[in-house]
């Protein structure tokens, strides 16, 4: 699709029917993101996520059977050595992901490359990174603003590709660096939070939609507002008991 010049279209997968549904509306990448921390599981951030977890809505969303390429996230702890990356991804796989996701670039060059070394596709993730909120004070905050931000994100960027990364979701990257790396590097670039430039762009399922009311990111433009229609549709229900 980048090679065609074709917007990449991304969103979130945690269970069955979303899956079956999104794959119906022709959204060609889907992934079972650690997001699901938050947006499912009431987490208040994608660090508390288990492998056990990741497993199971995995295995939720590939019973759809989606024509959609299907991935999921290693969760945070699941890929500190490349021992452990690869045995969890191999665990991803044999739950239906066709690839998985981790966060960072040199910092876990060894892991991405044993990984990939394994048969398994690999997906990146550079910029902001919500696995290292914590470490960041708990603020999500734009990268690449300066020099040495601008290097970092270039660096990670050539050796995921040196790697071989298929794609790499780029989160909170101000939109020039991320315009840079799009054009500079073969892998596809899916944006979040960066900029109309990337190859495609992915966001959080029930942020698109409104199902998690309680909350939603600034960068987003909600399309719908389910949650109020869930409301009101319950509200009449009730009144006909």
């Amino acid at each position: 699709m980048k090679s065609r010049g074709e917007k990449i279209a991304s969103l979130t997968a945690y269970d069955y029917p979303m899956t079956k549904l999104l794959d119906e509306c022709g959204v060609p990448l889907l992934l079972v993101g650690d997001s699901l921390g938050m947006v499912v599981l009431g987490y208040p951030n994608t660090t508390l996520v288990t492998m056990a977890e990741m497993e199971h809505h995995t295995r939720a969303a590939s019973r759809a059977k989606p024509r959609a390429l299907l991935g999921a996230d290693l969760p945070f702890h699941a890929y500190d050595n490349v021992t452990e990356a690869v045995a969890n991804a191999r665990q991803l796989v044999a739950a239906g992901a066709e690839f998985v996701k981790a966060e960072g670039g040199r910092e876990i060059l060894q892991q991405v490359r044993a990984i990939i070394a394994d048969g398994i596709p690999f997906m990146g993730h550079i910029g902001m990174l919500p696995q290292h909120v914590l470490e960041e004070g708990g603020k999500y905050s734009i990268k690449g603003r300066d020099d040495a931000g601008h290097a970092k994100l270039l660096d990670d960027a050539a050796v995921l590709a040196e790697a071989g990364a298929f794609a790499v979701v780029l989160e909170l990257v101000t939109p020039p660096v991320a315009k840079e790396i799009t054009g500079r590097f073969p892998f596809a670039t899916i944006g979040i939070g960066s900029g109309t430039d990337c190859d495609g762009q992915i966001l959080v399922t029930p942020d698109l939609i409104g199902t998690f009311p309680w909350f939603t990111p600034k960068f987003v433009k909600q399309e719908l507002n389910a949650a109020e229609q869930m409301r009101a549709a319950i509200e009449k229900w009730k009144g006909t008991i």
